[in-house]
This record gives structure tokens, sequence and C-alpha cells, in this order.
């Protein structure tokens, strides 16, 4: 049985009879015979459909939100955010895509020579809670324009939020077939991958999910992106503006309950302004309002499951065993729901476990550097790769460090965040490929030279006579 409960009082809201294999292999046997149509669009009417997910979206942003929100937990304000971003992304794709995927020339020996793009066929969408509308349509607004087909796998404990997605797709136009939500247990994954329909696979989950995806579609020879854990650092040299880098880091680590890959998480702050900035950013943390995630003014809602509040808990717990000195937070809350406060631990260490794991949810860990190039080996000591944050005035080293930090971006004075202008995506253990951008529209694509030949030969003049 999958079931929605409601993380802010644990009550089960509704549950939901996994789909059958009668349904899987009807969605798969759909999607392959709408995809084959499909791909014969020209690029111009298949952003039609894009565009209309934008306005379906909008319109209906209020209930997608307050859906969102009671199926795990973000912040009414941040909902409704999230549902904003999904509509830029399909608007932005909508404008871009013919270019993106237009001919591209080559000088050769041929008459003629190019590369093309055509679409690989049906992908399968593995995706996660923590941003339920927003990992989708970050995907699917690429992916259809691309020309390719979609079945959505959702996460389990946000099955209202997949039907919504099915009903979006629906009211938006979308060819009957082209897409479909499956709501199945992962025992049924293996074999949707193993699939002859499914041509490539997208997932945004955990590392540990990730690894056995990654080994499922590579036993089948399909192209995979995944995007996995991350252990972000935000680094604070001692010339930064540190007001201004507390307050960002505050946000960048307690946004969505703290429950992003790409939350900042490793605070490594040279040592001389150390005590200032942690003063600086325990002051900004206790302001965080902490209660109703329907409440506009609350800030940090309800973690999404009671095992990640309780996982997060047993990390804090073995951290400050291991001589992290606790600054903020750190005890669950009674009562019902599935709230954990804002924590700050300092003082930690590399060997420590908030530094070597991943904490995912709004716990911040203060590790301690003597100077910029400590600061970027502390950085770099981690199994994930996905964003890291740098603050200093000094702009041009600036640019020299963002070169020797292991990471998908680096955002020099600001906050990583996922854009659709650039590309998003991560190394190491955090997972490879790439999203967004322009790279992310040809991640599903096949790249296919197409020459003509033979060369043209310039006519040969008569000698005068």
């Amino acid at each position: 049985m999958i079931t929605s409960i409601n993380p802010a009082t644990g009550a089960e809201v509704v549950h939901f009879e996994p789909h059958n294999d009668a349904v899987i292999e009807s969605a798969l046997q759909a999607a392959a015979a709408a995809q084959r149509s499909w791909r014969q669009e020209s690029v111009s009417e298949r952003v039609k459909l894009l565009t209309a997910m934008a306005r379906v979206l909008r319109s209906g942003k209020a209930r997608y939100a307050a859906l969102v929100t009671e199926e795990m937990g973000k912040p009414i304000v941040e909902s409704e955010g999230e549902i904003e971003k999904c509509a830029w992304n399909c608007d932005f794709y909508a404008d871009h895509a013919p270019n993106y995927l237009a001919d591209e020339p080559i000088a050769s020996n041929a008459s003629e020579s190019s590369v093309v793009f055509d679409p690989l066929g049906v992908v399968l969408a593995i995706m996660p809670w923590n941003y339920p509308f927003w990992q989708f349509f970050r995907f699917a607004a690429p992916a259809f324009a691309a020309g390719n087909g979609a079945i959505l796998k959702h996460a389990n404990n946000v099955p209202r939020c997949a039907m919504a997605i099915a009903e979006i797709m629906e009211q938006a136009g979308c060819p009957r077939g082209l897409f479909a939500t499956l709501l199945i247990e992962p025992s049924k994954v293996a074999s949707i991958i193993a699939d002859e329909r499914i041509a490539a696979v997208t997932l945004t989950g955990s590392t540990e999910v990730g690894a056995i995806v990654a080994a499922q579609a590579g036993k089948a020879l399909k192209k995979q992106v995944l995007e996995l854990g991350g252990s972000d650092p935000f680094i604070v040299l001692a010339d930064a503006d540190l007001k201004e880098a507390a307050a960002i880091a505050v946000k960048a680590r307690y946004i969505n309950v703290g429950q992003s890959c790409v939350n900042a998480k490793r605070f490594i702050i040279e040592e001389s302004i150390a005590d200032e900035f942690v003063g600086l950013f325990c002051a900004e943390v206790a302001n965080l309002k902490i209660g109703d995630p329907n409440d506009r003014d609350t800030n940090i809602g309800p973690m999404a499951r009671a095992n990640l509040r309780d996982g997060l808990h047993r990390q804090v717990e073995i951290t400050v065993a291991a001589g992290a000195t606790l600054r903020l937070g750190g005890k669950p809350f009674e009562g019902q729901g599935y709230y954990y406060p804002p924590t700050v631990l300092d003082h930690v260490t590399r060997s420590m476990t908030a530094f070597r794991e991943e904490t995912f949810g709004p716990v911040a860990a203060i590790i301690r550097a003597k100077d910029a190039d400590e600061a970027i080996e502390l950085a770099n000591d981690t199994e994930f790769g996905l964003g890291a944050a740098l603050w200093t005035r000094d702009l041009e080293s600036a640019r020299k460090l963002a070169r020797r930090i292991d990471a998908g971006a680096v955002f020099i004075n600001g906050m990583v965040a996922s854009d659709p202008r650039y590309p998003f995506g991560g190394i190491k253990r955090s997972g490879y490929g790439r999203e967004l951008g322009v790279y992310g529209i040809r991640e599903f694509v096949n790249i296919k030279t197409v020459w003509v030949g033979p060369a043209k030969v310039p006519p040969t003049t008569s000698p005068r006579k």
C-alpha cells in the first residue's frame, strides 16, 4: 500500500493501491507508440506543450503548493516558489529549445556535414520527495521538447503530488500515452529499466539508490543521468562580508528544512574570523520561526518522514559525542509531527559524522580552517561533489580558488541554486550527467553526425588560348 502522510501531524491522509503489472504494461506500450509520433513533430510544435504546462502550473499554483506542503511539509511560501520555478523552466525551454536543438553545420571534406539532435525515446524518471514538482519538471520540459516520452516513478511518500503531475500534463494537452505516472513499489523498477521500450533513465535521489539504478541501467546499456547526494561546503574567508555571508548561509542551510542535496551543509570558516561568523550565524538561526508549514511566516516546518528526523538526530548525537560543540538545537521536539529544531554544531572536524556524512535536515556543521588553502582542502575532503559556495572580496583570487574546488558548481558570494539557464549536476558520488541549460536538453538525445558526399570539387578553368 502507498500512503500519503501529513508530516506536520503524522496523520495518514490517503492510501493508494500500487499499480499492477497490467497497468505498467499498458503505460509502456502507450508511451512507446505515442513517442514514435511525437518525435515526428517539429521542435516549434513540441514547445507549445511546454507553454501550456507553464500556464496550467501557474493557474493551479495555490492548489499545487498546498499539496506539496501537506504531503512533504515544505513551508507554503517555498512551495509556491517551487511551482512558479517549474513554470519558469517550461517557459525557458519553450523559448530556447528550438535554438538548442537546431542542426549544427560542421566544416569538413563533405559537400555537407552537420550534427543533428534526435530523441532517444521513452525516459524513466525516478524522482524524490523533497522538491516533488520541480525535480520532475526540471527534467520533463527539455525531455519533451527534444521529442522524448516519459514514465514517472515518484517517491512513494508523495503519491498525490505524482497524481497531480499527471493531471497537469493532461490539462496541458500532452498527447495521450506520451506521459504516465506509475504508483509502484521499488521492487518493480528493475524490470521497467530492463524493458526495451525504455531508452534511458534519470534519477534524483540518494547516492545509495543511485548506485543501484546505475547498475541496473548499466546492465541494460541504457543512458543515465544521476543527481545524487551532496555535502556542499560553504567557505568563508577572512576578508568576506561576514554579515551578508552569515545571512545567506542560514538560508542556504535551512531552506526546505535543510532537505536538499544542494543545501550548504559544511561551513568552512577561516579561523581568524570564525568566532565572529558563528555569532552572526547563530543570531540569524535563532530568529527562524518553527511551526505550521501553512503559516506564511514559518521558516522551519516538519521534516518529511519520522525516520529521516530520527536518523538526523543520531548523526547529531554521534558528532557531539565525538567532541563537537552544540550551539543551538539538537533536541527533537515532543508532540505530533516530524519537527527537528535548527541545529548548529561548532568545532566539527573531518573525522566526525557531520563532516563525513550528508546531513539531510536542519543541521549546520561549522569547521574551522587556518587559511584559504586548508579551506579548499577541507572542502574537497568528501565523497560528494555537487555544489560549493565561496565568500571573499578578492574576486581575482576567488576565480582561481573556484577552479580548485571539486564540484559541479561554485557560487562566489552567493547561494548555490539550480537555474534553467546553466547546467546543474555533480561529480564523484554526487552523480553524473547534467540537467538544465543547453547541456541538460542534450542529455537525452542522439547526437548524430550526418555526412553528405561526395565533396564538391571546384571547377577547373581552361587555360586561355
